[in-house]
């Protein structure tokens, strides 16, 4: 990832926790991918549980202001997707724990 940290990037989307799972949205798996320029914009593909997440809005712009406090990062663009739908599979041994699966 260029000019990134890729370990700090990761710490802080750890920070976003899904309120209705308590689980946050990196090891939940709702980010799809994480491109980065080398002036620092990066460009976040995510998704959420379920198409109509009343919180969706709100977890994005909790992406964006989280990223944006790395001193590397310029820029930051999510995108919400849905394709593929998430699903349980995408979810880290820790969540999985987490959520008591």
């Amino acid at each position: 990832m260029a000019g990134v940290d890729r370990e700090k990037l990761e710490s802080a989307l750890r920070e976003v926790i899904d309120p209705e799972v308590g689980v946050n949205i990196y090891d939940l798996g709702l980010i799809y991918d994480v491109l980065a320029s080398e002036e620092g914009d990066l460009q976040v593909r995510m998704t959420m549980t379920t198409p109509a997440c009343p919180v969706s809005a709100m977890l994005a712009d909790q992406v964006r202001e989280a990223l944006l406090k790395l001193p590397q990062v310029r820029d930051v663009e999510v995108e919400l997707v849905w394709d593929p739908p998430w699903s349980p599979e995408r979810m880290s041994e820790s969540a999985r724990r987490q959520l008591g699966w």
